[in-house]
């Protein structure tokens, strides 16, 4: 597996890492225990050293990332997320950057984790009650203490980015980018590429749909968002948003590759220091996505896809209006 630095300051990580949330939140039911701690070995095996996971998840998904890569612990670079308030109310989702908040989750972090040390810590979301100074001054301390060694930030906007980075270096942001999101081109990447900063794209296949396995008839399983939250996977949006799977599909023949591998490949050839973090239970997904590490995308034929692409209307909102509120803040 071939090897990216994130930014300036940030790891060293493998090409492609690993998300964990689907194993056990946000697609339908969690999977047993085995099943879950199964592909994150296995992705270990094949060189992956970046593991990313949330507070936010759940504390099986940190308990399951820490379990399996106790056995490889020295080679993992383990990134999870605060910014949440874990004792709300089952269901809600209550912003909480507080320092005193901060300090008082990591340890549970650092527990669950199986670990002395969180390589990459992000604040999950903006909290527009806390400055971000103080928050970035709160995991600066944690930075000291020995117990992060490196900060992040996840769906910020430039202006939050550079006030963090004063404070203390931000080693990666983390948002949502792929063929069907591109957003962080008009202001995040060119801040992240001036401040040398990394940038770690989650959803990179578009939640599954730029795999080409989802269609406007497919059945989401109960407790899977994409039936129930996202607008872009209502049905109608499905149907008029196959045109780009359907491009993908052109584009990939010819280059003899999957429309994953093509779309993960898209996002490699941007920038080198960009490490996309596609998830999956499946062990021929993963094998799949990890040889999109493989696939060189020469300048005519990354700009044939961005091109064409860019001529593809998607049709729905990435998330309906109180969950968009909290990006890009």
């Amino acid at each position: 597996m071939q090897t990216r630095r994130l930014g300036r300051t940030g790891p060293e990580v493998s090409a492609l890492g690993y998300g964990a949330m689907g194993l056990s939140h946000g697609y339908g039911p969690a999977r047993e225990r085995a099943q879950a701690v199964a592909p994150i070995r296995a992705a270990a095996e094949r060189g992956v050293t970046l593991f990313d996971t949330a507070q936010i998840y759940g504390a099986e998904n940190e308990e399951i990332v820490g379990e399996a890569l106790q056995p490889s612990r020295g080679l993992a670079v383990i990134a999870t997320k605060f910014g949440f308030d874990l004792d709300a109310p089952a269901g809600q989702q209550v912003l909480n950057s507080r320092p005193e908040h901060i300090r008082r989750v990591t340890d549970g972090s650092l527990k669950r984790l199986r670990t002395d040390v969180i390589d990459l810590y992000y604040q999950h979301r903006v909290d527009p009650n806390v400055p971000i100074e103080d928050v970035a001054g709160a995991v600066k301390e944690l930075v000291q203490a020995g117990k992060v060694r490196h900060f992040g930030l996840s769906e910020a906007g430039a202006v939050t980015i550079r006030r963090a980075h004063a404070i203390h270096p931000v080693a990666a942001v983390q948002s949502e980018y792929s063929l069907w999101w591109r957003e962080p081109e008009h202001e995040v990447l060119p801040t992240c590429e001036e401040l040398g900063i990394g940038f770690v794209p989650f959803s990179p296949l578009g939640k599954g749909f730029l795999t080409g396995a989802i269609g406007a008839n497919t059945t989401f399983a109960a407790g899977d968002l994409r039936g129930t939250t996202f607008p872009r996977f209502a049905e109608d949006n499905l149907a008029a948003n196959q045109a780009l799977v359907d491009l993908l599909r052109r584009l990939a023949i010819r280059q003899g590759v999957t429309p994953a591998q093509l779309a993960l490949a898209w996002l490699l050839a941007q920038k080198p220091w960009i490490v996309p973090i596609p998830g999956t239970t499946k062990l021929h997904r993963l094998e799949e996505n990890l040889a999109a590490a493989d696939v060189a995308l020469g300048p005519e034929d990354l700009g044939e896809v961005t091109d064409a692409a860019a001529k593809v209307a998607i049709h729905g909102d990435r998330y309906p209006e109180q969950l968009q509120r909290r990006v890009g803040q």
